[in-house]
Order: structure tokens, then sequence, then C-alpha cells
């Protein structure tokens, strides 16, 4: 699919809805199609192929997709040979329905799909459109080739699929059942990763905090660690290397050899007690001692499962940032029990307390949901005096949208009236805001290490950059700093949303490789 009407390099456009999977997800994809020959295109109206990437989360994420379809359409008709390909977590759950209201769409695929996103698009071009969506997949986004726009920064998958059922959440329908990476694999692409010059990576999964869990109950289970035992035993099935890279999904074979407890489950777990236990603890040690990362983040992270080895893992690894997304979602308790999240406002509240305790200067953020089915004014009071109390530095506030297929979305007679929800999103940003803008004020004064991202989007003058607490910084330079340099900024003035700040002096040059422009032949 290499050569366009003209005899050029075809181009392609990928537009990402949603969380940071997705962005990973859309890098693999952008990787997989440069790996075919074709090249990245400056706007979406520019390119031959065009691939919107989607999140099923919240109703908006459909609207803007449909809308964006229907722009696509007059596109099509004007260059019929622009091929549309819908990606994702709609996808997933919706194929049906993209093919129905979009039917000029040339290929639909799934979130378990990813490897095969170049390869269908080739049959597209060939056959028509194409759809096909598989219920789990066969390896992870991250044995797939990429194309990051950041090379300083990396994402890191270590779990695909969740395993809990909170009742507004339709992330386990489409995404999967939880599934953890090999440990040895992990720490040998973070390895990959700082030899490229990359210094800060994320750690992505639906519940970080119980990676490897499905691992160690399968060691466990497959007992004196026998390859036989291993292949019959529930999550450990043996999977053969294959193209990409040893050990996909929770393989159990090792470069080298037959089920190997460190390479799957981690030195510390191999020769320690070996119970069935989650490994993110391990696992931040490990790849905060990795050679040339100098930052180690992670996202998202379930209160219920939040233990004291993480609390001491992100205490004593000097990678580990400061900054902990813990997820509260609401301060009622009976809304709490209703969304079957297993914590409770208190229980909540210890955990944050116990990680403010040992992190010293930890910054925290959090997801609310406002107007969840049956929610009460009591109910709601409840949530703007936790939010209060934990001092929130930042949160991602929504107001409740019922996604089929759910168990929320079947409460049609508790739903919470519109304008009610409204104002209490109004009355909670308030209160988050507030918290937010005090522990801005409070940086005032002090020298902050930032790590460079780039000019400001307002202003090309002004350069910005992140603090460890993941604090947003805008500052000035005599001469432009490369994107990935770590800096020391003192910070002269605070708001809501980010900082100002002096640069002081540069503390280390980027490392990574500056990326060059293919040009279209």
């Amino acid at each position: 699919m290499t050569a366009g009407e003209n005899g050029e390099r075809r181009s392609y456009f990928v537009r990402t809805y949603g969380c940071q999977m997705n962005e990973h997800d859309s890098e693999r994809i952008a990787g997989l199609l440069e790996a075919d020959d074709l090249v990245a295109a400056p706007t979406m109206a520019d390119a031959d192929v065009i691939v919107l990437n989607t999140c099923c989360i919240r109703e908006n994420a459909d609207n803007k997709l449909y809308g964006q379809l229907g722009h696509l359409k007059r596109l099509k008709e004007e260059r019929p040979e622009v091929q549309i390909a819908v990606a994702g977590c709609l996808a997933q759950k919706d194929q049906n329905l993209v093919r129905q209201r979009a039917p000029h769409v040339d290929v639909v695929f799934g979130t378990h799909n990813v490897a095969r996103a170049a390869d269908l698009l080739s049959e597209a071009r060939v056959s028509g459109p194409v759809t096909e969506i598989l219920a789990e997949s066969d390896e992870f986004p991250s044995a797939l080739p990429v194309r990051r726009d950041a090379q300083h920064a990396a994402w890191v998958t270590i779990q695909i699929g969740c395993d809990n059922t909170c009742t507004f959440c339709i992330v386990p329908s489409v995404r999967g059942r939880e599934i953890s990476r090999p440990f040895g694999e992990l720490i040998d692409e973070v390895g990959r990763l700082a030899v490229d010059g990359v210094s800060e990576v994320t750690l992505l999964g639906q519940n970080v905090n119980s990676y490897g869990r499905d691992m160690t109950l399968a060691l466990r289970r497959a007992g004196d660690l026998d390859v036989g035992a291993a292949a019959h035993s529930p999550g450990a099935e043996l999977v053969p290397d294959g193209a990409h890279g040893p050990a996909s999904m929770n393989g159990a074979t090792a470069p080298d050899g037959p089920v190997d407890a460190a390479w799957r489950a981690g030195e510390a777990w191999a020769n320690g007690r070996r119970t069935a236990r989650p490994l993110f603890g391990d696992l931040l040690w490990a790849v905060g001692a990795v050679d040339g990362i100098k930052r180690v983040r992670f996202t998202s992270p379930h209160p219920k499962d939040l233990r004291a080895d993480v609390i001491a893992a992100m205490a004593e690894t000097p990678a580990v940032c400061e900054h902990l997304h813990l997820p509260l979602q609401s301060g009622s308790d009976e809304v709490l029990r209703a969304m079957h999240r297993g914590y409770t406002a208190q229980r909540y509240l210890e955990r944050l307390e116990a990680a403010r305790a040992a992190v010293d200067d930890l910054a925290v953020s959090t997801d609310i949901i406002v107007g969840f089915p049956g929610e009460t004014e009591r109910n709601f009071a409840d949530t703007l005096e936790l939010a209060a109390a934990a001092r929130f530095d930042s949160a991602f506030t929504f107001v409740f949208s019922p996604r089929p297929g759910t168990e929320a979305a079947e409460l049609a007679d508790q739903f919470v009236d519109p304008h009610v929800s409204a104002e209490r999103m109004e009355r909670l940003r308030t209160v988050i805001e507030r918290s937010a803008r005090l522990g801005n004020e409070s940086r005032v004064g002090r020298v902050e290490e930032v790590l460079v991202e780039g000019p400001s989007k307002r202003n090309s003058g002004t350069l910005t950059g992140r603090t460890r607490q993941n604090r947003l910084v805008h500052f000035a330079a005599a001469e432009p700093l490369r994107t990935g340099t770590y800096a020391r900024v003192g910070v002269t003035d605070a708001a809501t949303f980010h900082l100002s700040g002096e640069l002081i002096e540069v503390t280390a040059p980027a490392r990574h490789r500056t990326r060059i422009p293919v040009a279209a032949r």
C-alpha cells in the first residue's frame, strides 16, 4: 500500500479520542503504517489514510466521532481513494452501529486488532470494506512498531484488561480480562527505551496496582514451575515466541528457555516468598533502577489495591515521581457501594494519608463522577467534603454518562436531572480549583526541576515543562531548549492550572535522537 495515484508514498493521519491507553495504541498504529511505508500527513485533509482511534467511556466521545465521520463523508465524496478506519473501544463495542451510521468507513477494527491495522487497510483496498473484531488480543501493543511524537518520554503497557466490576465502566467489555506482561519483558523494554534516549516512562494499565497478580497465581498453581504444569494452569498458557519479541501476553516462555520465575515475576518474587500477590511495587523498584531513566510515572491505580509495598516503592525509589493519581469517583459510601468500588470514603482517605506520610511533597490528582444514578444532595455533599479534605492538586470531573452494556445504564429510573448534575459540577469545580490554586501558590519561591516539553502553545517565546509533581510550568529562556532537557526553574507566580518561573540552569541536556522527517517521494 505504498504508492498513491501519482506514484508518491501514501500518507496517514491518526486522531485519538480518550485515555493514555488509546494514545499508546495510536503510537503503535502509526508505527505499523510507517513500517508499511506510509508517511505522516500534516493534517487530516491531506491524508490518504485516516484512522480514528476511539473511546467509549463517555457519550461525548461518541458524538465527537460521529460528527467527525460526517465531515469525512464529504472528503470521501471528493477523494474516493481516501481510506477511513475506525479503531479502538467504540469500534470494539459498536462495530455494527458504526457501519450503519457511517457506511463510507473502509475499516472497523477493535482494541485487540491493533497489530492488524496495516493489513486490514490493504485488504480493504482490494476487497472493499472490512470489519474485524477479536474478543481477546494475542499480543501487547508494546510488542509492535511505534511512532512517538515525544522522543524523550514513552508509555509502557504493563497489563491489558480489567477484572473489576465498576458498574459505570465499559472497559472490561472492550478491553477484556486482566492479563499482565512478563516482568523481564518490561524491564528489557524500558532498558531499550533508555538506550534510545528516553528518560521518562509512564507505566500503563487499567489497574496498575494489581499488575502481576494473575502471573503469580498461575506460578503458584504450577507448583514446582514444571513446564507441563504451567501449561495447564489457568492464566499460564504457553505462548511461543513471535515475530515481534519474546513471551507475549502472560506467556510462560523466556527468551532462552522454559518457564522461569524471575523472568515472569521478577527476582524479588522468585527469590522470596512465592505467594500469589501483585507485583507493582517490585516493578516500580526495578524500572526506577534502569540506567538512564530519571522519571517514572504510572496510571491508573485503584484505591482498593494501593498496598504498603507500592507506597514504599514510591517513597524509596528516587526515579518515581512524587505524584499519585488516585481515582475517587465519589465521596459517598452509599454511591461507592452502588459503583462496586470496593472501598469506603474513610478507607480512601486513610490510604491517601498513608501515601502522603511516606512520600514527601506528594501531589495527588483524582477522577470524580457527578450525578451517578441515585445520587442525593446528601451524597454529593459527602463528595464535596471529602474533596476539600483530600486537598487534590487537580481532578478530572465528569457528569455521569450511561454506557449501554453497563449495570449503571440500567438504572434509568434513578438518573439525576441534568440541570441538577450541572449545578453540582460547578460546585465541585469550585472546591477542586481552590485546592489546586492553593497547591500551586505554595510553590512560589521554590526551585523546581522541570522536564522541558517544548514551546508554549500560546506563546512560542515561552517554554513549557512539567515538574516531578506533574505541575505545568511556563518560563522564558534566553536560548531555545530541546524537548527532553532537564532544567532548574525558579517559580515566580502561580495560577490555578500552571506555574510561571525563570530559568536558573540546565541540569541535563536531552539525550534522545532528533527525529528527521521523511519527505514524500
